[in-house]
C-alpha cells in the first residue's frame, strides 16, 4: 500500500473493522514515513463462473437457467424439488472446486446427464433430447437403445 501523501510503501494498521455485511473491511493505517493516516478498504473480489456455449460464446453461470431445463425435464415425473436441488449443488460443487473460472456446457450436461440418467430415465431422455440435440430419429433411438440395453446397469429401472 502506498502512502497518499509521501508515496511510501511501508505502513502499520492502526485499526479494522468490519463492515456490517462482513463483506468489505475498513483498514486505518499509519505511513511509516511521513506518520500521516488514511484508510484503506478491501473486500474480496468475486469473479463470476462463465461458461463456454457450443458456439464459443461466453456468458455467466446462471442457476436459474439450469434448474429451468432441470424442471422442464422433470415435469409430471416422480422428481422431488429436494433432488433437482441435489443436481445443481452437485454441479455448483464441481464447478466451485475447478481450479478454472470457465467451463464448457458440453462438460456441465453431461454432469447432469450422468445424475438425471440414475434418477429417472425418462427425464434423461427429456433432457438428453434437447441437450445432445439428435438430428434423426436414428440418432434419438441409438441413445434410447443404449439406455435400454440388457447390459446397461440402469435397465429396467425408471
Amino acid at each position: 500500500m502506498r502512502c497518499p501523501y509521501c508515496d511510501h510503501r511501508k505502513d502499520k494498521v492502526v485499526d479494522s473493522r468490519e463492515s456490517k455485511e462482513g463483506a468489505l473491511i475498513r483498514r486505518r493505517r499509519e505511513c511509516l514515513n511521513c506518520r500521516r493516516r488514511f484508510t484503506s478498504y478491501e473486500k474480496i473480489e468475486h469473479l463470476p463462473f462463465m461458461v463456454i456455449k457450443k458456439g464459443g460464446v461466453r456468458e455467466s453461470y446462471q442457476k436459474e437457467k439450469l434448474l429451468r431445463g432441470l424442471l422442464r425435464a422433470c415435469e409430471k415425473r416422480p422428481v422431488s424439488p429436494q433432488q433437482l436441488d441435489d443436481i445443481i449443488d452437485s454441479v455448483e460443487k464441481h464447478l466451485a472446486d475447478s481450479i478454472d473460472r470457465e467451463m464448457p456446457s458440453s462438460h456441465i450436461g453431461q454432469m447432469i446427464m450422468e445424475q438425471l440418467r440414475v434418477l429417472d430415465k425418462v427425464a434423461y431422455v427429456r433432457f438428453a433430447s434437447v441437450y445432445l440435440d439428435f438430428k434423426s430419429a436414428e440418432e434419438f433411438m441409438q441413445e434410447l437403445n443404449l439406455l435400454l440395453s440388457p447390459n446397461s446397469p440402469l435397465h429396467g429401472k425408471t
